[in-house]
């Protein structure tokens, strides 16, 4: 091992992973004691721990993987895709959960996108190699919106790793022996327990929409299989939740039943649901069976192809009437989109849906619900009330999950409001006349003063 690179246990990461070579060999792996009792479950709210009895079966399966582990002496990282966005975001100031993702994508195309958006900080090739993508200290936009027990943006408290694979579909045995190791050291440097290693399917979560009135649990099954007592077992991981807590406090409804089974049942529960993922119906309509069961956030999209009956075929920015979509429609998902996250764009009454609630659903009146008048002017549900937000006018424009900031002030660098995200193309820069602007269209420098700015929450 090259004495310029210390382990992750053992020394310091270096700040700027550029000013390594472009691979490493990391030999340390991360090995624990097969032989813990099973504790007793708990029912604290920040998600009680739970772990399996080591039978004679997972105790050999274990020492299989420890074993091969010897033989490969570690694994190796590459700088190859090394984000060109590691510059401009800022380091986190706190780091408790660590985020498993699946790229949906073969690793090519993922690997390009994580890299230009620098939406991860490694990403775990097929054959075991390591990519470092944003440096793991810093905030990479890998969550999107998301909430873990009460508190919202997980990108900024957690450090987040992309397997190349799917949701539905087992790990190679040589990122399993990566994964395993890879997340033991972030372990071993943020001080993280076993119950916060976490899918992305776990914290993600969905504004109100046409199929949900309620900010809700489900918009991701994203990683979904590192929720389950096998997987987690192979990745030395004894201690998972029990229970979503923000489900559990009502923040959050749960969207997906079958979903929330694989998160968080027993061996036997999560067996059953994961068959509905891997069933040939899966991708068409029918009872029981929505747009969104299948394409979740993506079902409006135009990446998003609907093949009715008759044959004929419309993308999801082309369809008003959801509850018409006849039985036996199927789904056509775009694969590299498939674990996008999508641009929240505004709607507008009279041209998306008729009233607020056709996108607020039960939130019309929460402070996170914006309503931007067709001459300017903003005001938040709160402030209105309910006899107002049922009278808005044609062409006013509704915000849902945002917070508001402003107005922006001489000498605010809006760097310091909300970070990188300040450029996103779903953060809003709302003008006196009414203009509402996305932040990948504006110039830090040229930011005109007294605007207000909207930000994702």
């Amino acid at each position: 091992m090259d004495s310029r690179w210390p382990s992750f246990r053992g020394g310091a990461v270096p700040s700027d992973p550029a000013d390594a070579t472009e691979t490493r060999r990391w030999s340390r792996i991360r090995r624990r004691p097969c032989t813990r009792p099973e504790p007793t479950r708990s029912d604290a709210p920040a998600g009680p721990v739970r772990r399996a009895p080591l039978t004679s079966l997972r105790l050999a399966r274990l020492a299989s993987i420890t074993a091969a582990a010897l033989v490969a002496c570690g694994f190796t990282f590459s700088n190859a895709y090394r984000s060109p966005r590691n510059s401009e975001r800022e380091v986190r100031r706190s780091t408790t959960l660590i985020i498993l993702h699946t790229t949906e994508a073969p690793a090519k195309s993922a690997l390009n996108k994580l890299s230009e958006r620098g939406e991860i900080h490694y990403v775990v090739d097929t054959d075991g190699m390591v990519y470092r993508v944003i440096d793991h200290r810093r905030i990479a936009f890998h969550c999107g919106r998301s909430m873990w027990n009460g508190r919202t943006q997980v990108d900024d408290f957690a450090v987040g790793i992309e397997v190349v694979g799917y949701h539905n579909k087992p790990m190679t045995a040589k990122q399993t022996i990566t994964l395993a190791a890879l997340i033991g050291e972030i372990q071993s440097i943020y001080k993280i327990p076993d119950e916060r290693v976490l899918p992305h399917s776990m914290v993600a979560y969905g504004a109100p929409n046409r199929f949900h009135k309620r900010s809700h649990r489900g918009r991701k099954r994203c990683g979904m299989q590192f929720a389950t007592w096998a997987v987690r077992q192979k990745l030395n991981l004894t201690a998972q939740p029990r229970f979503d807590p923000d489900v559990r406090a009502r923040r959050l409804v749960n969207a997906d039943p079958y979903l929330a089974q694989v998160l968080f049942g027993s061996a036997a529960q999560q067996d059953q649901a994961l068959a509905k993922y891997t069933a040939e119906e899966t991708t068409v309509i029918g009872p029981g069976r929505t747009a969104w069961d299948i394409a979740r956030d993506a079902y409006n999209s135009t990446n998003t192809v609907y093949v009715f009956p008759d044959g004929s075929r419309r993308t999801g920015n082309g369809i008003r009437a959801w509850g018409a979509i006849p039985t036996g429609t199927r789904v056509l998902l775009n694969e590299a989109c498939a674990d996008a996250e999508p641009v929240e764009s505004f709607k507008t009454i009279g041209t998306d849906g008729k009233t607020a609630a056709d996108f607020a659903g039960e939130e019309t009146r929460l402070d996170t619900t914006y309503y931007i008048y067709p001459a300017g002017g903003s005001f938040s549900g709160s402030e209105l009330s309910a006899a107002a937000i049922a009278a808005l006018p044609r062409g006013t424009r509704v915000l849902v999950g945002y917070k508001r900031i402003g107005p922006i002030r001489a000498g605010t660098r809006v760097y310091e409001i909300c970070g990188a995200k300040w450029k996103a193309p779903d953060t809003y820069f709302l003008y006196s006349h009414g203009l509402l602007k996305p932040g990948s269209e504006m110039d830090e420098s040229k930011i005109p003063v007294g605007l207000y700015l909207f930000y994702k929450n």
